[in-house]
């Protein structure tokens, strides 16, 4: 598989604004053990396998354990995920799925758990993975 196009060496001010989203993700109130699963979850949902790739690794160095991450897409069926943890990823696959419409089932769930703000962002990290997915895969980025 071959790249399409460089679009960080083609575009980079676009490029800046998408690492600028991430930065201030880095510095939101979402546990970043939180923040990985969302972006694998979206990632396996969208099929993005470079962005699977790299936040497997990015999870596993911060902890995140190898059975969690065989088992996120099946989260419904297992005892592995908090009930804070599956509220936020019923909550991913709603907002990647996004024709469907998000639930207010869904999305109350999730604001049972969390503040505006841990709300707000938490839909800014399902959003900014999605839009990158969307690049990885549009421009063929290579794995590895």
């Amino acid at each position: 598989m071959e790249n399409r196009i460089d679009i960080q060496k083609a575009e980079p001010a676009a490029y800046q604004a998408m690492f600028g989203l991430e930065k201030y993700l880095s510095t939101s109130k979402v546990n970043p053990i939180l923040l990985e699963l969302i972006k694998m979850r979206a990632s396996q949902i969208n099929g993005c396998a470079f962005c699977l790739n790299m936040h497997a690794a990015d999870a596993r160095k911060i902890g995140e354990t190898e059975q969690r991450l065989y088992l996120l897409n099946a989260w419904r069926e297992t005892t592995l995920f908090t009930k804070e943890e599956k509220a936020v990823l019923a909550l991913t696959e709603e907002v990647t799925l996004i024709s469907n419409h998000v639930s207010d089932e869904t999305y109350n769930s999730a604001a049972s758990f969390f503040d505006e703000q841990t709300l707000s962002q938490i839909i800014m990290a399902i959003v900014t993975i999605n839009a990158w997915n969307r690049i990885a895969i549009t421009s063929k980025l290579i794995v590895g």
